[in-house]
Protein backbone atom coordinates (compact mmCIF):
# COMPACT_ATOMS: atom_id res chain seq x y z
CA UNK A 1 0.00 0.00 0.00
CA UNK A 2 0.86 3.69 -0.91
CA UNK A 3 1.63 5.82 2.21
CA UNK A 4 -0.22 8.66 0.64
CA UNK A 5 -3.20 7.60 2.63
CA UNK A 6 -1.45 7.69 6.28
CA UNK A 7 0.02 11.07 5.19
CA UNK A 8 -3.59 11.97 4.30
CA UNK A 9 -5.44 10.73 7.43
CA UNK A 10 -2.39 12.60 9.53
CA UNK A 11 -3.14 15.87 7.74
CA UNK A 12 -6.78 14.78 8.09
CA UNK A 13 -6.55 14.44 12.21
CA UNK A 14 -4.57 17.44 12.25
CA UNK A 15 -6.76 19.88 10.76
CA UNK A 16 -9.60 18.30 12.86
CA UNK A 17 -7.58 19.94 15.60
CA UNK A 18 -7.44 23.21 14.55
CA UNK A 19 -11.07 23.21 12.66
CA UNK A 20 -12.15 22.83 16.28
CA UNK A 21 -9.78 24.69 18.29
CA UNK A 22 -9.02 21.68 20.35
CA UNK A 23 -5.14 20.19 21.61
CA UNK A 24 -4.46 17.30 20.29
CA UNK A 25 -1.86 16.31 17.20
CA UNK A 26 -1.66 13.09 15.11
CA UNK A 27 1.71 11.64 13.62
CA UNK A 28 2.79 8.80 11.70
CA UNK A 29 5.21 5.93 13.15
CA UNK A 30 8.34 5.46 11.44
CA UNK A 31 8.47 2.15 9.51
CA UNK A 32 11.16 0.02 10.50
CA UNK A 33 12.01 -3.28 9.52
CA UNK A 34 13.54 -4.02 12.90
CA UNK A 35 10.67 -3.05 15.16
CA UNK A 36 7.28 -3.65 15.62
CA UNK A 37 4.76 -1.34 14.19
CA UNK A 38 1.62 -1.72 15.82
CA UNK A 39 -0.72 0.96 14.18
CA UNK A 40 0.34 3.58 11.69
CA UNK A 41 -0.84 6.93 12.97
CA UNK A 42 -1.06 7.85 16.81
CA UNK A 43 -3.03 10.53 17.85
CA UNK A 44 -1.77 12.37 21.33
CA UNK A 45 -4.46 14.43 23.20
CA UNK A 46 -4.92 15.41 26.75
CA UNK A 47 -8.74 14.85 25.95
CA UNK A 48 -9.11 10.74 26.35
CA UNK A 49 -11.95 11.10 23.40
CA UNK A 50 -9.08 11.68 21.35
CA UNK A 51 -5.97 9.79 22.60
CA UNK A 52 -6.45 7.34 19.07
CA UNK A 53 -4.29 5.24 17.60
CA UNK A 54 -5.30 4.41 13.90
CA UNK A 55 -4.64 1.89 11.31
CA UNK A 56 -4.88 2.62 7.54
CA UNK A 57 -5.89 0.52 4.77
CA UNK A 58 -5.89 1.71 1.19
CA UNK A 59 -7.33 -0.61 -1.16
CA UNK A 60 -9.67 -1.31 -4.43
CA UNK A 61 -12.64 -3.11 -4.48
CA UNK A 62 -15.42 -2.57 -2.26
CA UNK A 63 -14.88 -4.82 0.63
CA UNK A 64 -11.91 -5.01 3.12
CA UNK A 65 -10.69 -8.74 3.73
CA UNK A 66 -8.82 -9.76 7.08
CA UNK A 67 -6.92 -12.32 5.41
CA UNK A 68 -5.49 -10.61 2.37
CA UNK A 69 -5.51 -7.09 4.08
CA UNK A 70 -3.82 -7.50 7.10
CA UNK A 71 -0.89 -10.06 7.93
CA UNK A 72 0.67 -12.09 10.33
CA UNK A 73 3.55 -11.51 12.04
CA UNK A 74 6.75 -13.83 12.34
CA UNK A 75 5.05 -15.67 15.42
CA UNK A 76 1.77 -16.26 13.44
CA UNK A 77 -0.09 -13.58 15.36
CA UNK A 78 -2.82 -11.95 13.04
CA UNK A 79 -2.36 -7.97 12.93
CA UNK A 80 -6.02 -7.67 14.53
CA UNK A 81 -4.95 -9.35 17.43
CA UNK A 82 -1.82 -7.35 17.97
CA UNK A 83 -3.33 -4.11 17.52
CA UNK A 84 -6.46 -5.10 19.76
CA UNK A 85 -3.40 -6.15 22.38
CA UNK A 86 -2.16 -2.58 21.45
CA UNK A 87 -5.18 -0.71 22.15
CA UNK A 88 -5.75 -2.05 25.33
CA UNK A 89 -2.68 -2.02 27.34
CA UNK A 90 -1.86 1.96 25.82
CA UNK A 91 -6.20 2.89 26.60
CA UNK A 92 -6.39 4.95 23.18
CA UNK A 93 -9.09 3.85 21.24
CA UNK A 94 -8.74 2.11 18.27
CA UNK A 95 -9.94 3.11 14.65
CA UNK A 96 -9.58 1.49 11.07
CA UNK A 97 -9.06 4.07 8.56
CA UNK A 98 -10.03 2.79 5.15
CA UNK A 99 -9.92 4.22 1.55
CA UNK A 100 -11.93 2.48 -1.09
CA UNK A 101 -10.01 3.25 -4.17
CA UNK A 102 -11.74 3.64 -7.75
CA UNK A 103 -15.39 3.75 -6.09
CA UNK A 104 -17.11 6.38 -8.78
CA UNK A 105 -15.50 9.63 -9.28
CA UNK A 106 -13.56 9.52 -6.24
CA UNK A 107 -12.24 7.73 -3.44
CA UNK A 108 -14.40 7.17 -0.53
CA UNK A 109 -12.82 7.32 3.44
CA UNK A 110 -14.19 5.93 6.38
CA UNK A 111 -13.38 5.84 10.24
CA UNK A 112 -14.34 2.59 11.39
CA UNK A 113 -14.26 2.38 16.08
CA UNK A 114 -12.01 -1.11 16.65
CA UNK A 115 -14.70 -2.55 18.67
CA UNK A 116 -16.74 -2.61 15.70
CA UNK A 117 -13.99 -3.63 13.81
CA UNK A 118 -13.59 -7.25 16.35
CA UNK A 119 -17.34 -7.95 16.25
CA UNK A 120 -16.55 -8.54 12.22
CA UNK A 121 -12.93 -10.08 12.92
CA UNK A 122 -15.08 -12.90 14.87
CA UNK A 123 -17.95 -13.14 13.07
CA UNK A 124 -16.96 -12.53 9.23
CA UNK A 125 -14.04 -12.94 6.60
CA UNK A 126 -14.05 -9.34 5.91
CA UNK A 127 -15.69 -5.65 5.96
CA UNK A 128 -18.39 -4.40 2.58
CA UNK A 129 -17.88 -1.12 1.67
CA UNK A 130 -21.99 -0.80 3.19
CA UNK A 131 -21.00 -1.72 6.88
CA UNK A 132 -18.49 1.19 6.28
CA UNK A 133 -20.65 3.98 4.85
CA UNK A 134 -22.62 3.12 8.56
CA UNK A 135 -19.78 4.63 10.52
CA UNK A 136 -17.78 7.85 9.93
CA UNK A 137 -17.45 9.24 6.94
CA UNK A 138 -14.44 11.17 5.92
CA UNK A 139 -15.01 14.22 2.84
CA UNK A 140 -12.84 14.31 0.11
CA UNK A 141 -11.41 17.73 -0.04
CA UNK A 142 -8.36 19.03 -2.22
CA UNK A 143 -5.05 17.50 -0.96
CA UNK A 144 -7.20 15.08 1.23
CA UNK A 145 -10.12 14.52 3.28
CA UNK A 146 -11.75 16.32 5.99
CA UNK A 147 -13.22 14.60 9.31
CA UNK A 148 -16.36 16.58 10.08
CA UNK A 149 -16.67 14.83 13.87
CA UNK A 150 -15.36 12.16 15.73
CA UNK A 151 -18.31 10.27 16.76
CA UNK A 152 -21.65 10.51 15.29
CA UNK A 153 -23.67 12.19 18.07
CA UNK A 154 -20.79 15.32 17.78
Amino acid sequence: MSNDFEREMVVCMNRFFTENRMKGFAYRLKQSHFNTQYVDIIVDSLDPAYYLAIECKSLNGKRLYFTSNFHKDKDGVHQVDNISGFVKYTGRRGYLAVEFRGQGAKNEAYLMPWTKVLEFFETSPGISIEEFRRCIPLERVSGGYRLSCLNPSE
